[in-house]
């Protein structure tokens, strides 16, 4: 049986990055290791994830957290080299 882990570093994914999107869309952090992970798969996929963590760090700048608008930019920068687009 695989663990969660293992799915997120198949997929190339940070625990991180899991998290703020879990925040993001405002469900659990499992939920949305597998949504993530289907997601990535795809070009459209990783569109979309690459456009909520840019959301998140507008977010977060715009409510003056500069702490977590700079980690929010290390993974977009981190997802983004992992996950190029086409």
């Amino acid at each position: 049986m695989l663990s969660i882990r293992d799915c997120l570093d198949y997929c190339d994914l940070t625990d991180t990055e899991v998290a703020l999107l879990a925040e993001h869309e405002g469900i659990p952090e499992i939920s949305a290791a597998q949504v993530l992970c289907g997601l990535v798969q795809t070009d459209e996929g990783v569109r979309l994830l690459a456009r909520w963590l840019s959301e998140l760090i507008e977010s977060a700048d715009a409510e003056g957290l500069a702490e977590k608008a700079a980690v929010a930019r290390l993974e977009f920068e981190r997802f983004t080299s992992a996950h190029p687009l086409n």
